[in-house]
């Protein structure tokens, strides 16, 4: 299945409508934008950022407020008065923090199916680096899956290395809590990919060990070997 084409130019195309309306032209080959009901909206199912800082949306909610909506969301018209969030998850739920009623928007005058809907989802968050590492990993899991393409072919359509993208997806054999620690920012993804290959109790002892002592990814490096060099040992022995 092919992956990617098309959707770099609709990107290009609402940069370039917002461009115009900003510069007082009203309409685009592309779509139009417009004040509608937030209600109307329904977010597209296939978003793949899960998680989204409370802090931000609440700062972002309050820039809204005092200077408006800067950048309109992408949706597409399903008709009676709904609307399909496209792209902007994080600018419709800052409106509705803000208890706005309507947002602008740009209509996109284009058939989006599941699977193009899913595949511009994953990739407008890639490109646009919205996603956490796990939340990465988790997209660059189900496009490889869906689209039965391999890493160097992924590496291609999104424009990252081969090793990038390989190196993310092992962040998915980790454990829950690992990739739980890793979300909340309380280690890197540095400090996670050493913890890579140990059973479960010692990537959490690892972990707890990495947040209590402030250890550095060097240091974690370090901890680590001596943990291989010791375990490999008492085989030996």
């Amino acid at each position: 299945m092919a992956l990617g084409k098309g959707l770099s130019a609709i990107l290009d195309e609402v940069g370039q409508a917002y461009e115009n309306e900003t510069g007082g032209i009203c309409a685009y080959s592309f779509g139009h934008v417009r004040e509608i009901d937030v209600e109307d909206i329904a977010p597209n199912p296939y978003q793949p950022r899960k998680y989204f800082d409370e802090d931000a949306l609440l700062e972002l909610s309050e820039s809204i407020k005092q200077h408006g909506l800067l950048q309109p969301i992408v949706v597409v018209d399903k008709g009676d008065d709904e609307y399909l969030l496209v792209a902007g998850e994080r600018r419709l739920r800052a409106h509705e923090l803000a208890e706005l009623d309507t947002i602008k928007v740009i209509i996109a005058d284009v058939d989006i199916d599941d699977a193009k809907l899913r595949e511009l989802a994953l990739i407008e968050n890639i490109q646009r680096e919205n996603l956490n590492s796990i939340e990465l990993a988790h997209s660059y899991d189900e496009l490889i899956k869906v689209y039965e393409i391999t890493h160097d072919e992924l590496s291609l359509v999104l424009h990252k290395s081969r090793s990038q993208i390989t190196n993310t997806l092992r962040l998915l054999v980790l454990s829950d809590y690992v990739q739980k620690k890793l979300i909340q920012n309380d280690i890197s993804q540095g400090h996670a990919k050493i913890l890579v290959g140990f059973e479960e109790k010692e990537q959490k002892l690892f972990v707890d060990t990495i947040i209590g002592q402030k250890l550095s990814v060097r240091e974690a490096e370090r901890l680590a070997r001596n943990s291989r060099n010791l375990n490999q040992k008492t085989v030996v022995s």
